[in-house]
């Protein structure tokens, strides 16, 4: 080893390279942070145009400064059945181009000049400054938003100290007789994309296996021709992440790690021998010349963008080929034609944001089946079905295994580090899960309630099944309501549920009192009573948790507590007694008995 390159050069080479790492991660989370709703806006978005997909991909690249993060959550997409495997090729394209923004902002390291402004670029000269003031955002700032910014801000700041760590490390090697042989191996490209791979894989950071390329190239050993292949390889090797992430998800899931390595290996392996025959064949004197950090940004840059080029055109054959590879077993093929319930998986963890995006999704199915659920329950009540019965149950079964998956889920996100737009949205899921589960215990209960009547063959009186019209219809109009406000995150629709519910509360009284005189005059049987009551119960619950669901979204979004502002609205809001006596005159009316008046 050289007497001015020592085993200390070493370890400031290795802390250089911690620094990078932890640097990039504090500043790729912050960023994940701060982008929040936004990335999941960007995800509805997305279309089968290539273009935009692409765009959408090179997007949050930036955003996130990571392809490895973006592919990892390509592969929880897929496999939570966000996304389709064929909306992920572009992406993909859009996430290589996005992460050679992350090589010019290292190769500014190597700005020379005495000018005040591009000393200024240099990060040596900018870093301390960004470094103090992100940690004054972190110390000083109240609302969670500015905090992020300062994380990022720290995080690049120790992201740049590491590089200039690993350059001032690695600097006396440009003298290093030993290291200028050592460089000779790279003259064979297969070395150096060999090496590129597996130095990026165990990283598993192609902006750290470019930032250590880049801090090399300062020693002036590295030309064009050899510093290529290596490029080529720290693409492969950046895959390796995916990989891993695809281990125990379904084929479709691992398909995606499949189509990303594919489009890295294949892309070199057409693009290599061009670069050997102009180097060798044709003998370009541009691969003889020294490599600097920026040239290294423009390799990055050049490869990723000609291959999105070249193969955007192939994508359909890209899926086919991954097809190809990773083939669905016969057992997967028979389970994707049953009822899908959508998978919720822990690689989407690793981006909250995108984890509430999902859990949002599977929640609006939730609701949507509970609200056909609820809906058939009500007119089963009044004209029993076998099948219509069977479907309830099932769709009951189906329901409570969405609450068990979206809460274990929920629960862990609630422990990430999430926004507080996040926060709002998970508390929000959380309470409204539970009452859609409950309403489709209820109208399980309808079911078992008509079963018996129709078992025994007995049935209610034609007056009995007119006031049991006018609840049902008061509640149905009520459950799209408050499922109206929550899918649209209305409140204005939210406001509407509880005026209404009042107006249930005061029916099912009614009603209870009317068949009490029934009873007694003896124009009812005491087991058709029974069977009466229990409906009018399930009825009333049903229209509590209607209530819940709007509260919840009252409470969450406008940050008051729920309990004091229907103690408020019942006694002075002008609005909620007119709603009222709207719902009243209605819906008494068809009852042809005195109209309840607002206590």
């Amino acid at each position: 080893m050289d007497d001015k390159f020592t085993i200390f050069n070493i370890f400031t080479m290795l802390g250089g390279l911690a620094f990078f790492l932890y640097g990039m991660n504090v500043m790729s989370t912050g960023l994940e942070k701060l982008t929040g709703g936004k990335l999941e806006v960007a995800l509805k978005k997305m279309t089968s145009n290539k273009f935009k997909s692409i765009l959408l991909g090179t997007g949050i690249t930036i955003a996130i400064q990571s392809s490895s993060a973006m592919t990892v959550m390509l592969v929880g997409l897929v496999n939570s059945g966000i996304m389709t495997l064929d909306q992920t090729v572009g992406v993909c394209f859009g996430a290589d181009i996005g992460t050679t923004l992350t090589a010019w902002i290292l190769s500014l390291a190597g700005v020379e000049g005495n000018n005040f402004f591009i000393k200024m670029l240099k990060p040596t000269s900018f870093s301390p400054l960004v470094a103090l003031v992100g940690v004054m955002f972190i110390m000083i700032a109240k609302k969670n938003k500015k905090k992020d910014i300062g994380r990022i801000l720290v995080g690049f700041s120790v992201l740049m100290t590491g590089m200039t760590l690993m350059s001032g490390a690695v600097e006396p090697l440009a003298e290093s007789p030993k290291f200028q042989e050592a460089l000779t191996a790279f003259k064979n490209p297969l070395i150096g994309v060999l090496v590129g791979a597996g130095f990026t894989g165990i990283v598993q950071s192609s902006a750290a296996s470019i930032g250590i390329l880049q801090a090399f190239s300062r020693t002036g050993g590295l030309t064009v021709g050899m510093a290529l292949p290596i490029v080529m390889g720290l693409n492969i090797g950046t895959c390796v992440t995916a990989l891993i992430s695809s281990i125990g998800v379904k084929k479709n899931a691992k398909r995606v790690a499949c189509i990303h390595i594919s489009i890295k290996v294949i892309g070199t392996l057409v693009l290599l021998p061009v670069v050997l025959f102009l180097q060798h064949i044709i003998q370009l004197g541009l691969f003889d010349k020294t490599s600097n950090a920026i040239g290294i940004a423009v390799m990055h840059t050049i490869f990723n963008l000609v291959i999105t080029f070249m193969l955007i055109p192939f994508s359909s054959l890209l899926v086919r080929l991954s097809r190809f590879i990773i083939k669905d077993d016969e057992n997967e093929q028979k389970e994707s034609h049953k009822h899908a319930i959508p998978e919720l998986d822990a690689i989407l963890l690793k981006t909250p944001s995108v984890a509430v995006q999902a859990c949002k999704g599977a929640t609006l199915e939730m609701s949507q089946l509970t609200r056909e659920t609820i809906l058939l329950a009500l007119d089963i009540i009044k004209k029993y079905d076998a099948e219509t019965a069977e479907t309830i149950i099932k769709n009951e079964d189906i329901i409570d295994s969405f609450e068990d998956k979206l809460n274990s889920f929920l629960v862990k996100i609630s422990k990430s580090s999430v926004t507080g737009a996040d926060s709002r949205s998970v508390s929000k899921m959380m309470h409204c899960v539970g009452n859609f589960e409950r309403i489709s215990d209820h109208a399980v209960n309808l079911v078992e309630s008509a079963q018996e009547m129709h078992d025994k063959d007995i049935s209610f009186s034609e007056e009995c099944l007119n006031e049991i019209q006018v609840i049902t219809d008061a509640i149905a109009e009520n459950i799209n309501r408050a499922f109206d406000a929550y899918n649209a995150n209305d409140l204005a629709t939210a406001h509407k549920v509880e005026p209404l519910e009042e107006v249930v509360d005061n029916l099912s009284t009614e009603l209870k009192n009317r068949h009490i005189r029934r009873l007694q005059n003896d124009e009812c049987t005491v087991e058709l009573g029974y069977i009466f009551q229990d409906v009018l119960t399930n009825l009333e619950r049903i229209s509590d948790h209607c209530s819940n669901i709007a509260g919840c979204l009252i409470q969450t979004d406008e940050k008051t507590n729920i309990h004091a502002y229907l103690h408020d609205v019942k006694e002075n809001d002008e609005d909620f007694r007119h709603e009222y006596r709207v719902y009243a005159d209605e819906y008494f009316s068809r009852l042809d008995t005195p109209k309840a008046q607002v206590q």
